[in-house]
């Protein structure tokens, strides 16, 4: 499986692993030093906790490295009026009567909180290269839905 991911987002991804290779790695082994020097380890809640932090901060390493060895470098091949990556949508739901803005995004930069919705999630990948005044159907795991496309900016 490829994780589609913009030139861009590449970038953010090697940023983040160069900062925990060299800025977070080392204050977690000053904190296993600190910890250490405290004698018995069998007891000690802060050699155990910066043990865990260094095992996270390699997992997450492997796994944006490992992002980036799949990534399928994508472009926005999209003209002005049809939703792309990087484009703010504004959608009608069938249901409500009100109208939502969304931040069209790669996997990676996703934050459904925000509003920003990946081109891979259900309702990115049915929008994606649609224009506006598409009325679109939404296939999710909670049922079917559709949506209108108002504007793209």
């Amino acid at each position: 499986m490829y994780n589609y991911l913009t030139k861009e987002a590449i970038e953010k991804i090697r940023t983040e692993i160069e900062h925990r290779k060299v800025v977070t790695r080392w204050k977690i082994n000053a904190s296993l030093k600190e910890a250490r020097a405290q004698g018995d380890l069998s007891e000690n809640y802060e050699y155990t906790a910066a043990k865990r932090d260094r095992a996270h901060n390699e997992s997450r390493i492997r796994y944006l490295e490992r992002m980036i060895r799949t990534a399928k470098i994508i472009k926005d091949s999209t003209s002005k009026n049809q939703v792309g990556i990087g484009k703010t949508v504004y959608l009608s739901f069938s249901e409500k009567n009100e109208i939502e803005k969304f931040k069209i995004v790669t996997t990676i930069e996703a934050d459904p909180m925000n509003n920003k919705i990946s081109i891979e999630s259900p309702l990115g990948s049915a929008i994606y290269k649609h224009i506006i005044g598409d009325r679109v159907p939404i296939k999710s795991p909670e049922g079917q839905y559709s949506v209108k496309i108002e504007n793209i900016k």
